[in-house]
């Protein structure tokens, strides 16, 4: 293999595989460098919204989120303003994106999954030609778009770019998941998605709920308010499955670092808040949600798992539905689930398409085959290990199922 991929290559390929360093990246803005006044000016004018691309929230990421520091951007300016940034997309190499070897650079991962880079609308064509330029620039042989919203109008601006240059871009893998029209009624949003039967289904579990105390559906903005709301989140996320699983952010230091930046940082700009399901005094159910110009981004969902029968995710979900259908500010909502997601999917009833996208630079390039056929053959790997996982869990959890009781 590694004389296939120095013939189709050069000897770069060798010196990033003995040295398992980022050649690519030579050259490339560190993203903490960039601007922050020219990035917020570009996020406010951006073709597509994308919150977890706001400086606020990917410098913080970059700082300590695990896993995903040391990342840089291409950039693109005006040409007649050069101070003006009309393009940006934070990205890393292929080798610390997925350990591969190989000349392409990767979006840079935001721990939210929508990695659209950011392009002025006003200059939406020149400015993906621009990034498209930079990133010929580092000797990267292709490019890929991960979680991409491949039906957007940045795609589109791409897609225009690239024929004029000859090219195509590969869609590798793509699903849809829950978007919420906010555009209408909230109640009514609810009423047609859900159904009389399971919205009174959910009433009355509410009205169980209501007898540890009464119900309350807060909304944190302020920058301090979000930071202690932040707290009631963290301890919710932790107390539930994904804690048992040391996924949860306040379980690794530099995660719980990022999130405690980011959040305060965001809502002093208006494009974060905490939402909090309260009984009682008690937390039953808590979300980070981003905003950015016309869209809101559910980020996570943490809940007491005490009161799990009462649902309390999907009640903090009904009324985070009835809250953005009542902000004239925001038109839609990304969950920024995954596929088939069993609780939001069936309330929130639009759907986006997202999907990793490999972007060859150049013409008749044997390289980009290389990168896509490695990145399908890491991509089957994970599905089998998935497979593998999923069995193993269902095997104990038959083998607990049928284990005598102890008396």
């Amino acid at each position: 293999m590694a004389d296939i991929i120095d013939r189709a290559i050069g000897p770069a390929s060798t010196n990033i595989r003995e040295r398992h360093t980022e050649p690519l990246v030579r050259g490339l803005v560190p993203l903490e460098s960039a601007s922050e006044q020219a990035w917020r000016d570009l996020a406010d004018r951006a073709l597509e919204p994308n919150g977890y691309y706001l400086p606020g929230w990917e410098r913080a990421v970059n700082a300590s989120a695990r896993g995903r520091t040391g990342t840089s951007a291409l950039c693109a300016f005006d040409t007649d303003e050069p101070s003006r940034l009309i393009g940006l997309m934070p990205v890393t190499s292929l080798w610390r994106a997925y350990r591969l070897p190989l000349p392409a650079l990767a979006s840079g991962h935001p721990y939210g999954t929508l990695c659209t880079p950011l392009l002025d609308a006003d200059s939406a064509e020149v400015a993906a030609a621009h990034l498209l330029a930079a990133a010929r620039r580092t000797g990267a042989r292709a490019l890929l778009l991960r979680d991409m919203s491949i039906a957007g109008p940045v795609m589109q601006a791409f897609d225009a770019v690239l024929r004029r240059d000859g090219l195509r871009p590969r869609v590798l893998q793509s699903y849809e998941r829950a978007l919420l029209d906010a555009t209408g009624d909230g109640e009514t949003v609810l009423q047609e998605a859900l159904g009389a039967k399971k919205m009174k289904e959910l009433r009355r579990q509410r009205h169980r709920l209501a007898e540890h105390g009464e119900i309350r559906f807060e909304v944190a903005r302020a920058p301090d308010e979000a930071a202690a709301a932040l707290e009631t989140f963290l301890a919710l996320e932790a107390g539930g499955w994904k804690g048992q699983r040391g996924t949860a952010l306040i379980q690794h230091d530099g995660d719980a670092a990022f999130i405690r930046r980011a959040v305060p940082a965001l809502a002093q700009e208006g494009a974060c808040e905490i939402i909090r399901l309260h009984a009682g005094d008690i937390a039953v159910a808590a979300g980070v949600v981003l905003r950015h110009r016309s869209r809101a981004f559910f980020f996570k969902l943490g809940v007491d798992e005490r009161f799990a029968k009462y649902s309390p995710g999907v009640q903090l979900t009904l009324d985070l539905t009835r809250h953005l259908c009542s902000d004239p500010a925001i038109r839609s909502a990304d969950s920024t689930a995954g596929p088939d997601h069993p609780m939001i999917n069936p309330i929130w009833r639009g759907r986006l398409a997202i999907g990793d996208v490999l972007i060859p630079l150049h013409q008749r390039d044997a390289a980009v085959e290389l990168v896509h056929a490695a990145l399908a053959a890491r991509r089957e790997g994970l599905a089998l290990a998935r497979r593998s996982v999923h069995l193993l869990r269902a095997l104990r959890k038959g083998r607990a199922a049928t284990r005598p009781p102890r008396h």
